[in-house]
């Protein structure tokens, strides 16, 4: 297939995790028995789990290891506690600023991907759709829910500073990604003893364990399997744009499940957010896939 292909293999990888990831928020939106920090620890502990059966397979450098477990661990932390502080469709779509952070990142962390226009287009339509969540319709932005926002950007920077990363990481098999998930919750829940106090298992409903259950098989599970493996083949430019579909489909999620609010403005944010996706979708690949310097 030739590579000014719009459709290859990275981007079928890059649509299911965005699929997967739409559901992200809808379902621990719902979880409200335990801390942000218990939660994620166990979310990121049966994600990881899952893995066990493919512990041969675990053949990563220790800075894989690292930097993988270190983002897994601090991008759900962040988004999850924003997830507290501010209303959640709107920490969400500020949340998927990420991808915009991956298409501004990737000329400084992988050498030989310039931006072009497109490039800075689609990034700057994603970016106008995500500051206008962020206002009242005044420009004026909602001070009550900063603390929110703050955290679901801080979530964007991790992720998009992460999934660019990946690309210069040693090689390591695709399930290194999940399996990544098991030390990273062990770490989380080991720390929320630490600050919170005894773990409150005994009072999680059942509802709530099968959403648990849930978010680790799906968005926190095979997807961070697929989203490994878009961007281990794939242009990072394209797949960054691209992935400004996903608060698209997260937002209608929300509406459906949860009953969130949905006004004009996050319509309008919906739309500027699809049209730097689908204008990034557009962009041609290069004809030769340069390959980045690994870290040292």
């Amino acid at each position: 297939m030739p590579a000014s292909s719009w459709w290859d293999k990275s981007t079928g990888f890059a649509l299911l995790t965005i699929l997967l990831w739409a559901s992200l928020a809808a379902l621990t939106s719902r979880i409200t028995s335990v801390s942000p920090l218990v939660l994620v620890g166990l979310v990121l502990l049966f994600c990881g789990a899952g893995t066990l059966p493919f512990w041969r397979q675990w053949r990563a450098s220790p800075l894989t290891w690292l930097v993988t477990i270190t983002a897994l661990l601090l991008y759900h932390l962040l988004l999850f506690t924003s997830f507290r502080h501010a209303p959640v469709l709107e920490a969400n779509l500020i949340n998927y600023l990420w991808p915009l952070c991956i298409i501004l990142f990737t000329p400084l962390l992988l050498p030989g991907h310039p931006l072009s226009l497109h490039h800075l287009l689609a990034g700057a339509l994603g970016l106008a759709g995500s500051v206008l969540v962020m206002v009242d319709g005044h420009l004026q932005l909602q001070q009550a829910h900063l603390p929110g926002y703050l955290l679901a950007l801080g979530a964007a920077i991790v992720w998009g500073a992460y999934s660019v990363l990946s690309r210069r990481l040693p090689p390591a098999p695709a399930v290194v990604t999940a399996a990544a998930c098991l030390p990273a919750g062990l770490l989380a829940l080991l720390l929320a003893w630490m600050l919170e106090g005894p773990l409150p298992f005994a009072r999680i409903p059942q509802g709530d364990w099968l959403l648990i259950a849930g978010l680790a098989l799906g968005p926190m599970g095979a997807a961070f399997v697929t989203w490994y493996l878009a961007l281990r083949d794939g242009d990072p430019r394209r797949i960054g744009a691209l992935a400004y579909l996903t608060p698209l489909l997260s937002t209608l999620l929300l509406v459906w499940l949860n009953g969130e609010a949905l006004t004009l403005r996050h319509l309008l944010a919906g739309g500027l957010i699809m049209g730097g996706a689908l204008l990034g979708l557009l962009v041609k690949s290069p004809s030769q896939r340069e390959l980045a310097r690994p870290l040292s």
